[in-house]
């Protein structure tokens, strides 16, 4: 559908005018949700980590395999990743969990969170004594954490001030030509009114590099695209299988979530956006849980999900919205699932989104499944 449709126009101006309820952040970021996070600084700790949130209720953790033995670029990827997660608008405080001989320390890194005035808290197994002295530690400090963010005033807000991070996990028939062009057409309407949306999942266009670059809403967004996908043909393993299949159809078809959007961003994975509105493009792979960490580093505030296979885990810090278009995952899995895009609208899918970030759950919280991984600099085995 055309942007200047009359029907589009109506609703981008009646989405602009839609509210919900959420946390409105000292960065001026709006939160749809109040976590407070227990945030390992290394594989060593997530145990501890994971241990201390099951002893509060509301509290969550983010276990990964990362902080230690990592050196140069993936070093530095998993330190921005894990640092802009706590600047995500959706987390109220952190309290940081690390060993004592790790990489990644624990203590300085909580420095680092301090200076960005997210309200913060560290402990490590070494100082702290032990396993269980950590835990108990660990659980004393979250409690003041999960105390302040209990005091945080709900405000209103407008779907302008949220950031939603779209990943499309494959390229099957019913994702192509059923689910993801129902949400190129709410990126469409998203954005036209002034709200910001990420995409991930760049190895789709591997296959398209010449193309692609002229959805660049500039000469500059366009030298980022051509830098992004230069890193890319770096990348082997698993990546790979889209990045070929994706040649076999146009460009349009793969990029259907976008929307007719231009691209006015590139960033990094686990940078954070340095935009408000538009369309930005995350380097990233569509494996879900790798994507949705970096969407949430970026600061997406809301995921969208596009599934045919029904990949039912979330995140722990962002609401993951489920959408399919495959008959027999739409059937087996309805539980699974928010939308069924073979039979939903545009205003379906809308409204969904406005319900989550006014504090639905999702079918994903609504289970508890949840995933926390980071991508490496190199293969993701």
């Amino acid at each position: 559908m055309s942007t200047s449709d009359p029907v589009d126009r109506h609703m981008g101006e009646s989405l602009s005018e839609r509210s919900f309820t959420g946390y409105r952040r000292q960065s001026g970021m709006v939160g749809v949700r109040n976590r407070v996070i227990v945030l390992p600084s290394v594989i060593c700790s997530h145990i501890v980590a994971e241990r201390i949130t099951d002893s509060i209720e509301g509290a969550v953790s983010t276990p990964h395999d990362h902080g230690c033995a990592q050196i140069g670029a993936d070093h530095d990827q998993t330190e921005r990743t894990l640092l802009n997660i706590t600047l995500n608008p959706n987390v109220a405080g952190a309290t940081v969990v690390g060993l004592g001989c790790e990489h990644l320390q624990s203590g300085p890194f909580a420095e680092k969170i301090a200076s960005h005035d997210v309200p913060v808290r560290e402990t490590a197994i070494q100082t702290a004594g032990g396993t269980n002295p950590c835990i108990e530690e660990g659980i004393e400090l979250t409690n003041t954490l999960m105390k302040n963010a209990g005091a945080t005033d709900e405000e209103s807000a407008r779907m302008s001030d949220l950031t939603v991070g779209i990943v499309s996990s494959d390229i099957s028939d019913s994702t192509r030509t059923v689910a993801d062009p129902l949400v190129g057409t709410v990126v469409n309407r998203l954005t036209q009114a002034d709200a910001h949306v990420i995409v991930a999942g760049i190895e789709r266009l591997a296959g398209h590099s010449d193309t692609v670059q002229d959805r660049a809403a500039d000469s500059s967004v366009r030298r980022d695209i051509q830098m992004m996908l230069d890193r890319f043909k770096m990348q082997p393993g698993n990546t790979r299988s889209i990045a070929e299949d994706s040649t076999s159809y146009p460009l349009e078809e793969i990029t259907a979530t976008w929307g007719n959007q231009p691209v006015t961003e590139v960033i990094d994975y686990g940078d954070r956006t340095a935009r408000n509105s538009g369309l930005t493009l995350l380097d990233s792979p569509s494996r879900f849980e790798e994507a949705a960490t970096g969407l949430a580093a970026a600061g997406a505030s809301i995921i969208i999900h596009v599934t045919a296979e029904g990949i039912p885990t979330g995140h722990p810090i962002v609401p993951v919205i489920k959408i399919t278009g495959e008959d027999s995952t739409a059937s087996v899995l309805a539980d699974d699932i928010d939308i069924d895009a073979r039979s939903s609208t545009p205003a379906d899918l809308i409204s969904t989104l406005r319900s989550v970030a006014d504090g639905a759950s999702t079918a994903t919280e609504r289970h508890g499944l949840t995933k926390f991984a980071i991508n490496r600099v190199g293969p993701s085995m």
